[in-house]
């Protein structure tokens, strides 16, 4: 029997979903970028902040022992103050009873503020070579530092040892440095101390080279005289015995400001000052120093020893001895992209008698940032304050989804093993499990179909053979393809064929329930096709008359193909144990659309399949909770489906169902706050699905991003292992979920590479939708392709 009748008696007007279609599909592409270019500001944040931990590019190498026959000897013998000026190396000293407080690797948050307050209480400046990842984490501590009058150096961006380093590495380290400095002081510097550096007479032959090329860049390599060891933790007494140079001499003394607990250090400190002045000791910066050098050679000429001073030259030509340590200063650094010295003063060309130029002289190491080296710094100092804000959120996010996938496999493994018991319950001291008295009365079957040519000939046999009476009901909807003549031709009992102008899915199941003839209606996909006693089973649950809607078992027809397998694996582990979940928990939040049972008054009573979102299955779901239905998962009632047979398909058909999701929860957002059965499902089953099928999807890429990172960068096999080890819990999950469905196993050996593609795109989906959701587009039913493969339940292994 034929006929063909308009869904709503007359021509319908587009909905608002119709309507905005052609802008949604415009809106799509900006989308998707929009959900990699998350994707990728999360990698990049992650990459930031493992370079600045050294977790990424990092070289453990320390080279110890080294032959120093290529370092000219005059050199190894001079002091700690290294420049070169036109090609020449100079080396100087510290002036007699002059001490130079340098400190290393910082700055900290912890350390460096109580050693900035020691010398502040005894009014000394000291000179700290910083590591750049470490000034960029902690830009306020330098702030503090040099506007109390401190001078910076640079230690490197990394705390690498340059022997081992290319030119290009080198100055990556310095121009990254000199930028991290910019953005939080605004500053950048001429001095340089190298990691793993001590006293001059360790200069090697690799080394050499390297301070040969950084000279020439116009910095002044700072080494040390006397070295505190504050490192070993030995003591206040040893730091402070250690750091005290000899006879009365000069020096340029080593603590450090970070690297472990600097306790020792802090408390040593205060004693060694006082202790030295006591000793008649005078306190400056490495800028301080070069200037008593500087003003004693100029004023004792061009030859000889100036003053307490050493000045030693070696290399090519010759240079006045007067020329201070910082007349190369500025030489060469254009290099580095912000001329550390300029044209400006060099170190300790200034008066050193003039009180009101004594903050510039013990400072003069360091010039003002300006033009792009400043906007870069500042540039690298949000970026860095992002990624260690960012950080810490994404670990206790990660944390979360840890917890949260684990308690959900927990909670389905648990509630799935007691619904199977419940379910198929043979004897005990409830007896055997039934619904009530058996169902035999016909039901209406609706199968909505839209140019399913392929298909509709196999699903309309395979309703023929059910051993419960039923009536067939096809509805198409608009079909171009002669879908509603291949139905009407099969020449099937019971079959009516519907024709309306094309609609979309819910007016055709809408028009199916108007045009049925009994109470109970199934509902089914045009491309489906069911078991002979699947609607039996299905329609069993209606003895309870509290039961107003059944969920079917939908199974993967197509499942011998890799996309077919993976789409298998998710339908038995993620689907059907969801279900037996939700069923126990009362709070089933979606029928599936190719399997599934309603009265037809409660159908009537919420408005019919509605057409609001893209997920009207999920959503009248939902409206029988509200309404006072309670809704069952029948495990026994088995359907086959065809699964979308491309990615593309597949992207498609899952970007629906996840923005419908989305679109039915906010629909039905009040029932948080409804009383009775409409509150249960609000305050049980949303929470449960916002958690589950939302959230934790959307963040579990942190998982493998995570993972990804860990293994490259940190620790691969502890990585591989943790990786395994969530796989294992997974492949149990699967396996029990399996036995339950009894299907075959060998399905599982999938199960790998699902996570490690098939996921991934299914995150990829969900962020999408997210993003569309979140930017308020809207989008039309999608039709996927059909190959009509799924045939006879019988045909399918």
């Amino acid at each position: 029997m034929t006929s063909t009748t308009p869904s709503r008696g007359r021509r319908r007007a587009p909905t608002k979903m119709e309507r905005a279609a052609g802008k949604a599909a415009a809106l799509q592409k900006p989308r998707v970028i929009l959900a990699l270019l998350l994707l990728l500001g999360l990698t990049s944040v992650m990459l930031l902040d493992g370079y600045l931990r050294s977790e990424i590019g990092n070289d453990a190498r320390v080279r110890d022992g080294a032959a120093y026959d290529k370092v000219p000897q005059k050199i190894l013998d001079g002091g700690p103050l290294l420049t070169f000026t036109g090609g020449t190396a100079k080396t100087q000293s510290v002036p007699n009873k002059t001490i130079v407080l340098t400190f290393d690797d910082g700055p900290t948050p912890t350390w460096t503020p109580q050693i900035l307050k020691v010398l502040d209480d005894n009014n000394v400046e000291a000179t700290f070579f910083m590591v750049g990842s470490m000034v960029s984490r902690y830009p306020g501590v330098v702030k503090d530092l040099v506007d109390q009058g401190n001078e910076v150096g640079i230690h490197t961006f990394t705390h690498v040892d340059l022997s081992y380093q290319g030119t290009g590495r080198l100055q990556r380290e310095l121009k990254q440095t000199q930028l991290a400095l910019a953005g939080a002081a605004g500053i950048t510097t001429t001095l340089f101390r190298a990691p793993y550096s001590s006293e001059i007479n360790a200069v090697d032959n690799y080394s050499w080279p390297v301070y040969k090329e950084i000279g020439n860049l116009g910095y002044t390599s700072v080494f040390v005289d006397t070295d505190s060891d504050d490192w070993k933790k030995p003591g206040v007494s040893k730091i402070v015995q250690w750091a005290t140079p000899k006879d009365n001499k000069g020096a340029v003394v080593l603590m450090h400001d970070a690297g472990g607990d600097r306790s020792e250090t802090v408390n040593a400190l205060d004693t060694y000052i006082k202790k030295m002045k006591a000793k008649g000791y005078s306190f400056t910066t490495v800028s301080g120093a070069m200037a008593k050098l500087n003003g004693a050679q100029n004023g004792a000429g061009r030859t000889g020893t100036a003053g307490s001073g050493q000045a030693v030259e070696a290399g090519v030509g010759q240079t006045s001895a007067g020329a201070g340590a910082g007349a190369g200063a500025g030489a060469g650094a254009g290099a580095l992209g912000e001329q550390p010295g300029g044209a400006q003063s060099a170190p300790g060309s200034g008066s050193a008698n003039s009180s009101s130029n004594k903050v510039n002289i013990e400072q003069s190491g360091q010039r003002k940032a300006t033009g792009s080296t400043l906007y870069e710094g500042k540039a690298l100092i949000y970026a860095v304050a992002v990624a260690e804000w960012v950080l810490p959120l994404l670990s206790w996010l990660l944390l979360v989804v840890g917890i949260s996938v684990m308690g959900r496999f927990g909670m389905m493994l648990i509630l799935a093993r007691r619904h199977y018991r419940q379910r198929n319950r043979k004897r005990g001291k409830g007896g055997k499990f039934s619904w009530g008295p058996t169902v035999t009365r016909p039901v209406t079957v609706i199968v909505p179909a839209y140019n399913e040519k392929e298909c509709i000939a196999n699903t309309l046999h395979s309703l023929a053979q059910s051993t419960h009476p039923i009536e067939i009901i096809v509805v198409d909807d608009g079909s171009t393809d002669g879908t509603k003549e291949i139905a009407a031709s099969l020449g099937l009992p019971n079959v009516r064929v519907i024709r309306q102008e094309n609609a979309g899915k819910p007016a055709a199941l809408n028009n199916g329930v108007r045009n049925a003839s009994y109470d109970i209606v199934v509902m089914m996909d045009g491309d489906t096709v069911f078991e002979p006693d699947a609607v039996h089973q299905l329609v069993q649950p209606f003895a309870d008359p509290g039961i107003g809607a059944v969920a079917g078992n939908a199974k993967v027809g197509n499942r011998n193909t890799i996309i077919g397998a993976w789409q298998h694996i998710e339908y038995v582990m993620g689907f059907n144990l969801d279900r037996r979940m939700y069923d126990l928990l009362r709070c089933m939040p979606t029928i599936p659309g190719a399997i599934g049972a309603f009265r037809r008054d409660a159908v009537l009573e919420v408005g019919g399949m509605s057409e609001d979102t893209l997920a009207e299955d999920t959503d009248i779901t939902i409206a029988m909770h509200r309404a006072g239905w309670r809704v069952v998962y029948q495990e026994h009632a088995r359907a086959w489906t065809e699964a979308p047979s491309s990615l593309k398909q597949l992207w498609s058909q899952r970007y629906r169902w996840s923005y419908g999701t989305m679109q039915a929860l906010w629909k039905h957002r009040k029932s948080l706050t409804d009383k009775g059965p409409s509150g249960r499902f609000g305050r049980i089953g949303m929470p449960l699905v916002v958690i589950f099928q939302i959230i934790t999807p959307v963040l579990a890429p942190l998982i493998d991003v995570f993972t990804i990172y860990s293994m490259i960068f940190v620790d691969f096999w502890a990585s591989l292992l943790a990786w395994l080890a969530v796989l294992v819990v997974q492949l149990v999950c699967a396996a029990y979920a399996f036995r339950l469905d009894r299907e075959k196993y060998r399905y599982l050996a999938m199960l790998p590479l699902q996570q490690l593609a098939y996921r991934q795109m299914m995150y990829l989906v969900l962020i999408h939708s997210s993003v569309t959701a979140l930017t308020g587009g809207r989008l039309r039913w999608q039709k996927l392709k059909r190959t009509g493969e799924v045939g006879t339940p019988a045909g399918v292994s």
